[in-house]
């Protein structure tokens, strides 16, 4: 058990196949299933959930654990930070956002409610898309930040890109403006996508 653990590809592999496993089993009580739009739906949704965790699990560790303890963090172990943990980081973060956004476009489509949810419900008033619509136009606004405006930044004041002392610094200042902006839109975001599973 230790070997497995010690290495994440192991233990992310495992945690796949047991996933594989009690889905097979929960379908075979379900008495089987078919590969349909219901399959597909509940594969995006999955899917959508997961890098939907990683992402907002890593915007709140930036704004509640590195952001906040960078100025307790002595000078000469700043790098560390800076050149490895932040980077990764930053690579998990922001493609967590784009496939948060893709799969649930992707979601809304397959389940019919991808206009009416983009348009807010204006024409038609389902509060159930009006709800889920405002959770995915935050989503989107916030996965912009992420691409267009927090990345850009960030790779000044990591120093991945090279740039002159003061834009760094403010590259840094606004980068973490635009992360505290996303982690603002969060709760709402998340409130309306929850909300719209129990609206009609």
């Amino acid at each position: 058990m230790g070997n497995l653990l010690s290495s994440l590809s192991k233990t992310i592999h495992a945690s796949l196949a047991l996933a594989i496993i009690l889905f097979l089993a929960l379908f075979y009580l379900n008495d089987g299933f078919a590969i349909d739009t219901i399959f597909w739906s509940w594969l995006f949704r999955y899917i959508h959930v997961l890098v939907a965790i990683m992402w907002i699990g890593l915007l709140w560790y930036f704004n509640f654990v590195q952001i906040p303890n960078m100025s307790k963090i002595p000078d000469e172990q700043k790098p560390a930070i800076g050149k490895v943990i932040a980077p990764a980081a930053l690579f998990y973060f922001r493609w967590a956002a784009a496939f948060t956004v893709l799969s649930g476009l992707i979601l809304a489509l397959l389940n019919g409610y991808l206009h009416d949810a983009m348009t807010l419900s204006i024409g038609s008033g389902i509060p159930k898309h009006t709800a889920i619509g405002i959770g995915m136009w935050l989503g989107v606004i916030m996965a912009f930040n992420v691409w267009f405006v927090i990345w850009p930044n960030q790779k000044r004041a990591l120093g991945i890109v090279e740039c002159e002392p003061e834009l760094k610094a403010k590259s840094a200042r606004t980068a973490m403006l635009f992360s505290r902006t996303n982690t603002l839109l969060s709760l709402p975001m998340l409130l309306a996508m929850v909300m719209a599973q129990n609206l009609y």
